[in-house]
């Protein structure tokens, strides 16, 4: 399995067996349409996600680098499955699917922000720099619970069931890099404590019903 199984393929390909799983890549521009239009909704009265918690923690801008992390392996979980485990793309687009669309239309009915960044800065630097520039491209709105956590926890859950990565030293790699971009979040200013815990808990509450289920392959491959 790799490259070479896609070796000739044509759209019209794609209502083949072997291929109906790219149908799956159709949410990506969806889910992107569905945030882009909540960004720029007209909202009157959002709700300011804060807890006590934020301001014990300090505004850290090397989290930068993890938070960034998170863009790579955005990218990265998405093309390995589908050239490397199919049955793990399966699965992580099925997680992204249910928790982003549930996530999305709770923006929708539950309009949320957050007021934590900093209008200072304590340096100077190239990651202050960085984080100038990733609130000026990035609203404060639409952030409870974070996507970036919940993003975050489906690559870790792909990983630790996929065939190459589900080893023990794969496993505790991918759990740091989780934790680090979760934390990564708080550290930037970009979420609140509570948007962090939501994403957590909601990553957790979705995972055994994706993860854990197994489908008919894998029951008949059981039993066999």
């Amino acid at each position: 399995m790799g490259l070479e199984s896609y070796k000739g393929f044509k759209l019209r390909h794609i209502t083949k067996p072997e291929f109906r799983h790219l149908w799956l890549l159709l949410y990506w521009p969806l889910y992107a349409l569905s945030f882009f239009l909540l960004e720029r909704m007209a909202v009157e009265n959002y709700r300011d996600m804060y807890c006590p918690l934020d301001d014990i923690i300090p505004f850290c801008e090397y989290f930068l680098v993890p938070y960034c992390l998170w863009y790579f392996l955005l990218g990265w979980i998405v093309l390995y499955t589908m050239l490397h485990d199919i049955p793990m793309f399966k699965k992580y687009h099925t997680f992204i699917l249910i928790t982003c669309s549930i996530t999305l239309l709770f923006y929708f009915l539950c309009p949320n922000m957050q007021s934590l960044r900093p209008t200072e800065f304590p340096r100077d630097n190239i990651f202050t720099h960085g984080v100038k520039f990733l609130y000026s491209i990035d609203t404060n709105t639409n952030v409870c619970p974070s996507l970036h956590v919940i993003f975050s926890f489906g690559i870790l859950f792909t990983c630790w069931h996929s065939r190459r990565f589900g080893t023990p030293m794969w496993r505790v790699i991918f759990t740091v890099a989780a934790i680090l971009i979760s934390l990564s979040t708080v550290f930037i200013k970009q979420h609140s404590v509570v948007d962090l815990v939501a994403g957590v808990a909601f990553s957790l509450a979705v995972y055994p019903f994706v993860f854990l289920r197994k489908n008919k392959k894998e029951k008949q491959k059981a039993t066999a």
